[in-house]
């Protein structure tokens, strides 16, 4: 089973590095990723995975859905045309 406090720590990585700072939110979280953050606190509760925002967030910031989810390298996608 995928864990939601592993997928969403390395969802925070992401926005840690793009925002330069040390500690992000819940809420800020959910932002990113689309979601009203009631709605958020609600699927960490159920540890319940928005794999549709997930992917979303991903394409945006040219990650892989693969290292977001599982951990697996590479964590980044190539810009190619």
């Amino acid at each position: 089973m995928i864990a939601f406090t592993d997928v969403m720590g390395r969802v925070r990585e992401v926005l840690m590095h793009h925002t330069q700072r040390t500690k992000i939110k819940d809420r800020e979280v959910a932002l990113a990723l689309g979601l009203d953050p009631q709605y958020f606190a609600v699927i960490k509760r159920r540890n319940k995975l928005p794999y549709e925002a997930l992917a979303h967030f991903c394409k945006e910031h040219h990650i892989s859905l693969n290292w977001i989810l599982f951990a697996q390298e590479p964590r980044k996608l190539c810009k190619c045309a």
